[in-house]
C-alpha cells in the first residue's frame, strides 16, 4: 500500500463519485478504478459498495478514511521538518494574527534573526484557523493566534492569558468612567471583528457578553481590528479589544479597564505536536526571556523538544 493509494481512495471516499474524484486528482477514471482495485486487493476487503449511488463506504472503508487522513497529515509533517533538519540555512515561517503584533512579537523576530541568522525567519499574517490548516500542510512551523482550536495533529502552547478592555470614542461619557463593567457596555452597539472565518476574536467577546446574561443592543461585524477602532473614533459603537492595544495610540480613541473577572483572551502559540526542532525551543525560551525582562505575567509549559 502507497501514499498514492490513499490520497486515491480519500478522493473517491470524499467526492463519494470516481468520475468527479478523477477530476479532482487530475487524472482519467479508468487507472482511477484500477488503483483502488488494487488497493482493496492488497488488504483483502471492500471499501465501496458498488451497488450504491452515490458510492457508499463499507465499515472497513469507513475504518481505513479516518486512519488514512492522520497519516497523510504525519508524513506531511514528517516531510517539512526533515527538509528543514537536513538544511544548513534553515527556514522557519510564522504565521500570526493582527492583534499579537502589539504584544511581543516584534521585538521576539528582531531578537530571533539577531541570534539565529542562519535561520531565514519569514512572516505570514493569517487567522488562528488558517494557521491549523497551514500547519499540517507545512506552509508554516508556528503559529501565533487566539482561539483554542483542538486538534489531534497540533500542540497548542498557551503563554498567557492577556486581559481585554473597552475602546471607546474620547468624548463617550463612559471613557473615563471607573469600574466600567460590561452590563455598563450593554446598551452601546458593539463593534466586532473579524467577520468570516469564524469562530474567530468575535465569538470571544460575544461570549463574554453570553456568560453574563448580558445582550448588547446591537452587533455590528467588521473586517479587522483597524476598521473596528475608526468606526469607535467615529462614535458609531464601542469594542472590546486585547490589553496589548494600549500600544496603539491615537487621540479619538481611549482604552478603558474592565471591573471583570476573568475577562481574557489567550495568546496562543501552536506547532506540529510532533516537531521538536531547536529552533522552535529556541522561539519559545526567547519569549519566556522578554515577558521577564518586561514584567509580563505568563503561564510556562514543558519544554520542547
Amino acid at each position: 500500500m502507497e501514499l498514492r493509494h490513499l490520497r486515491y481512495f480519500i478522493a473517491v471516499a470524499e467526492e463519494r463519485n470516481f468520475s468527479r474524484a478523477a477530476e479532482r486528482l487530475h487524472i482519467s477514471q479508468p487507472p482511477l478504478s484500477r488503483q483502488i482495485q488494487q488497493l482493496e486487493a492488497n488488504l483483502g476487503v471492500r471499501l465501496f459498495e458498488r451497488g450504491s449511488r452515490p458510492l457508499a463506504l463499507t465499515e472497513a472503508g469507513r475504518f481505513l478514511y479516518g486512519h488514512a487522513l492522520q497519516f497523510l497529515a504525519q508524513s506531511l509533517e514528517l516531510k517539512s521538518m526533515t527538509q528543514r533538519v537536513g538544511l544548513v540555512e534553515r527556514p522557519l515561517s510564522l504565521g500570526f494574527v493582527a492583534s499579537t503584533l502589539y504584544d511581543i512579537l516584534p521585538q521576539l523576530i528582531r531578537r530571533f534573526r539577531a541570534s539565529c541568522p542562519e535561520v531565514g525567519l519569514t512572516l505570514h499574517e493569517m487567522t488562528t484557523l488558517e494557521q491549523i490548516g497551514a500547519l499540517k500542510e507545512g506552509k508554516i512551523d508556528v503559529g501565533f493566534g487566539r482561539i483554542r482550536h483542538e486538534d489531534i495533529h497540533i500542540r497548542r502552547i498557551v503563554l498567557r492569558e492577556e486581559p481585554l478592555m473597552a475602546a471607546l470614542a474620547a468624548d463617550h461619557p463612559l471613557a473615563r468612567s471607573a469600574g466600567l463593567t460590561l452590563r455598563a457596555l450593554q446598551a452601546e452597539t458593539l463593534i466586532v471583528y473579524p467577520q468570516t472565518p469564524r469562530p474567530s476574536f468575535a465569538d470571544q467577546v460575544l461570549a463574554a457578553f453570553r456568560d453574563r446574561a448580558l445582550v448588547p443592543q446591537r452587533i455590528m461585524e467588521v473586517r479587522e481590528l483597524q476598521v473596528a477602532l475608526g468606526l469607535v473614533a467615529a462614535g458609531v459603537g464601542i469594542a472590546l479589544v486585547p490589553h496589548c492595544l494600549h500600544s496603539l495610540k491615537r487621540p479619538d480613541v481611549i482604552y478603558s479597564a474592565l471591573d471583570e473577572p476573568h475577562l481574557v483572551s489567550p495568546i496562543i502559540m501552536s506547532t506540529r505536536q510532533l516537531d521538536e526542532s531547536e529552533d522552535i525551543a529556541t522561539l519559545l525560551q526567547m519569549i519566556y526571556a522578554l515577558y521577564d525582562e518586561q514584567g509580563i505575567a505568563y503561564i510556562k509549559s514543558a519544554p520542547v523538544g
